[in-house]
């Protein structure tokens, strides 16, 4: 504890933030990856209502705390050396610390992102436009090929008509879904 003793107050200050921030942000991250991550163990009680809003996760947490704390302690001690001014240093170690929790919150969003169910449900081609690719013999006396597009992928289906044949290349519009492997459409 030698060092600490030594140092200019400023300076110890950040080395006390940056030190327990980053044992604390080592704790969580090995939880999290151990599944442990179920919530932030605290309870925030502040009065807001955030129904409504598309927010990934809660402003006021511990873990927030800890990656505001870890940006602001690391940013005091990377930059005491080139800025001399001490209002100025504090002033871009707390950008720093409200930078680290803007990153966390870019990256919850983009893990978010990962949770979407894409997968390709026949339900989802109802009243969407397509091609046909292999002709459709007229008033379901057989079945085609059209293509669809559903969530930017291309879906290859067997389609019917109740209307005359629809050749090949024609832009077509699906009416129903007759089961999980077959639509009808219609010509537009």
């Amino acid at each position: 504890m030698e060092f600490f003793d030594n140092l200019d107050p400023l300076l110890r200050m950040f080395w006390y933030i940056s030190l327990p921030a980053s044992l604390i942000f080592l704790v969580q991250t090995v939880m999290t990856f151990k599944g442990a991550d179920e919530s932030d163990g605290v309870d925030a009680y502040f009065d807001s209502d955030l129904s409504g809003t598309d927010a990934p996760f809660q402003l006021f947490s511990l873990r927030n705390m800890i990656n505001f704390l870890l940006g602001l302690g690391w940013g005091g001690v990377w930059f005491y050396a080139t800025i001399s001014n001490p209002a100025v240093l504090i002033s871009v170690a707390v950008l720093i610390g409200a930078a680290f929790v803007y990153l966390f919150f870019l990256i919850l969003k983009q893990v978010q992102k990962l949770t979407k169910d894409n997968t390709f449900k026949i339900t989802k081609t109802r009243n969407k436009t397509g091609t046909v690719y292999l002709r459709i013999p007229a008033e379901k006396s057989g079945s085609g090929i059209v293509q669809v597009s559903v969530n930017g992928a291309v879906h290859e289906l067997k389609a019917v008509t109740d209307g005359n044949e629809i050749p090949s290349g024609t832009m077509i519009r699906v009416v129903e879904i007759l089961d999980d492997h077959l639509i009808l459409v219609t010509k537009l």
